[in-house]
Parts: structure tokens; sequence; C-alpha cells
């Protein structure tokens, strides 16, 4: 399992890429979103990029506990259900965030 840090942002987007397809070239990828706080659009194209190559290699792409900014983002951007996000957890965030505002 790749665990990822509190970022994921361009500053340290090709450095986790390569990591995360290091550890495709040796089978399925599982990421652990769940301390994320602080992401931009690198993130996105982060996880594509493992999509991608998850599928080339014929492996699986697992993310968990994406928090909310993250489904968000993958939202607005179209790429949602790509990235294995299920509309009810979109949903629910969606509702959590107009809650909390």
């Amino acid at each position: 399992m790749l665990t990822l840090a509190a970022a994921l942002t361009n500053r340290n987007a090709t450095e986790t890429l390569q990591e995360g397809l290091a550890q495709l070239a040796h089978g399925d990828l599982s990421v652990d979103c769940g301390a994320l706080t602080q992401i931009d659009s690198a993130a996105i194209a982060v996880l594509l990029g493992w999509q991608r190559a998850a599928q080339a290699q014929q492996r699986q792409l697992v993310i968990q506990r994406p928090p909310a900014q993250l489904l968000s983002l993958a939202s607005v951007y179209g790429v949602a259900e790509l990235l294995g996000f299920q509309t009810a957890a979109l949903a629910a965030n969606a509702a959590t965030a107009t809650v909390a505002h």
C-alpha cells in the first residue's frame, strides 16, 4: 500500500507518480489518501497516470479514503467515475461540505 502524505501538489507530483509506478511494476496498487489535506490539479494528474499505467499492465488501482476535496476536484474534471469514485460517496461528501458551510 502506498500511503500519501498530507500534500499532493505540483511540488511533489513527479516524485509521487514515480513511487506509485514503481509499486505498480510489482502488482496492483492500493493508495491510501486519508492524510491528504492539500491538493491541486496535479493530484488528479498523478491518479490518472497511475490509472493509465495500471490498465496498460492489466493491474488494478484502488484509491482508499479519498478526502472530499479530492472527490470534488475529480468531479469537476469529470474523471470521478474513471478513478473509481462512487457516485454515492460524491453525493455524501457534497452534502457534508454543504452542511459544514
